[in-house]
C-alpha cells in the first residue's frame, strides 16, 4: 500500500469514527456509550480508535468541535444572505438559536459538553469559534455607529451569554412556543442596544 493510501485509509478510519461517534453521543448521550460500542458502529478495532483519538473524551471533543463548527458555519451563512450589517446581526444571532433548538446538537453541543469538558474548555471552544464571530460584528457595528460607542468584549460575553443560556433553556423546555418566544425576547433584547445611536 502506498503511502498516499495509507494516508487516506486513515483520514476514512477517522471520518467514520466521529460520524458514527456523534451519532451515538447524539442518540444516547456521552455516559451511556462505551468504545466497545462505538468500535463496533464504525467497524474498527480499539486499536484504531486509540491510533486517532487518546480517549473516549478525547474523541468526544473533537466531534463537538465537528458540531461547533457547523453550528458556525450555520450562523455565518445565514448572516451572509443579508446585505445590511445590522441585519446580519439579528439574523445569525437567530440562527444560532435555531441550530441549537435541533435535539441532535442540543445533547452534544449544550448537555455533554459543559458536563464531559467542564466549564472552563466549554467556554474556550465556544470562545474559539461563535463568540470570536459575535465580537466582530458588534465591533463593526459600534465602529460604523450603529451601536453607541463601547468596550466590544464586555458586550460580546453578555450577548452570548444570554444566547448560550436560551439554548440551554431550549434543551429542557417542552413548551411547544418556546423557540419563537426566544427569538422574539432575543430581538427586543438586541434592539434595546441600539439606544441613542445615530445610523
Amino acid at each position: 500500500m502506498t503511502e498516499t493510501a495509507r494516508t487516506r485509509q486513515r483520514e476514512e478510519t477517522r471520518r467514520v469514527l466521529l460520524h458514527e461517534t456523534r451519532t451515538l453521543f447524539a442518540a444516547k448521550g456521552y455516559a451511556a456509550v462505551g468504545l466497545s460500542e462505538i468500535v463496533t458502529a464504525a467497524g474498527v478495532t480499539k486499536g484504531a480508535l486509540y491510533h486517532h483519538f487518546d480517549s473516549k473524551t478525547d474523541l468526544f471533543r473533537a466531534v463537538l468541535t465537528e458540531v461547533q463548527e457547523e453550528v458556525g458555519a450555520q450562523v455565518a451563512a445565514a448572516a451572509d444572505t443579508e446585505p445590511d450589517p445590522w441585519t446580519q446581526l439579528t439574523t445569525g444571532c437567530t440562527a444560532f438559536l435555531r441550530a441549537c433548538a435541533d435535539p441532535l446538537i442540543q445533547r452534544i453541543l449544550l448537555i455533554d459538553g459543559p458536563a464531559v469538558l467542564g466549564w472552563h474548555e466549554w467556554r474556550a471552544m465556544d470562545e474559539a469559534n461563535s463568540a470570536r464571530h459575535l465580537h466582530e460584528a458588534l465591533q463593526s457595528l459600534v465602529d460604523t455607529g450603529v451601536l453607541p460607542r463601547q468596550p466590544v468584549a464586555p458586550l460580546t460575553q453578555l450577548l452570548s451569554g444570554a444566547m448560550n443560556e436560551a439554548a440551554l433553556w431550549l434543551a429542557t423546555t417542552t413548551d411547544p412556543n418556546a423557540l419563537p418566544d426566544t427569538i422574539a425576547a432575543l430581538n427586543r433584547l438586541i434592539t434595546g442596544l441600539r439606544g441613542s445611536a445615530t445610523h
